[in-house]
């Protein structure tokens, strides 16, 4: 059973990452298709798979059309119930699909201040209010876990699921922009700047170039964090 993923670029399309991760790191077959996000031939390259209008968006083998991140989520755990989407125990479950629903919906400022971009690091962004805000609840939500489900491993229920999938492109937007966050936090997005699969995406968005370069900043810059 294999899927046609479409998905936006790779250095700045922070749902693309999420739903190709959601393929990628619980082995489930997928052929990637790209979308021109910022080449301006979206729409055109997703008129086959109305009334899906964003990415990522999934062609099943049927035929079936899958759009919207945690509608895909519940579809692929669905379809491949040993994949291990979501932890077995079921306060567990409960709590990562209230993660991934609040990463859904939530940290607004966090995402309009710190486009997800994986080309190097920011230095000296100023940190609003609205953003630590943010940050503050992204602190509670993932001490939350830590303490309560996930033992000695470096991810949010023990073993990878899809929680960690969903808050993958917040650990790049705190690296990318550098911002300040605790000792554990901070942990978990070495975590992610470290996996294979996320390492792999990175170097993948990295061969293409642009002219202007989205979501640019008058800031100084940096390398990636590539040493965690």
């Amino acid at each position: 059973m294999s899927y046609d993923l479409f998905i936006g670029d790779k250095s700045f399309s922070s749902w693309s990452l999420r739903g190709w991760l959601l393929f990628e790191k619980f082995d489930i077959p997928y052929t990637e298709i790209m979308v021109g996000l910022y080449n301006g031939t979206m729409q055109d390259d997703l008129a086959s798979l109305a009334p899906a209008q964003l990415v990522p968006t999934v062609r099943s083998a049927e035929g079936w059309i899958i759009g919207e991140s945690i509608a895909l989520a519940e579809t692929l755990a669905e379809r491949h119930p040993d994949a291990g989407l979501w932890p077995i125990d079921p306060q567990a479950r409960i709590y990562a699909r209230w993660l991934v629903a609040e990463m859904h919906t939530g940290f607004n400022a966090l995402r309009a201040a710190c486009p997800m971009q994986l080309l190097h690091q920011y230095r000296k962004f100023q940190v609003s209010d609205a953003v630590q805000a943010d940050l503050n609840r992204l602190e509670t939500l993932v001490a939350h876990a830590f303490e309560r489900f996930s033992g000695d491993s470096d991810w949010l229920f023990g073993d990878y699921c899809a929680a960690d999938a969903f808050y993958a492109p917040v650990a790049a937007r705190i690296a990318g922009y550098n911002l300040p966050v605790s000792q554990r936090l901070d942990a978990y997005v070495s975590a992610h700047l470290s996996d294979p699969a996320f390492k792999r995406w990175r170097k993948d968005g990295l061969n293409v170039r642009y002219d202007p370069v989205p979501y640019a900043l008058d800031l100084p810059i940096t390398a990636w964090p590539e040493h965690v």
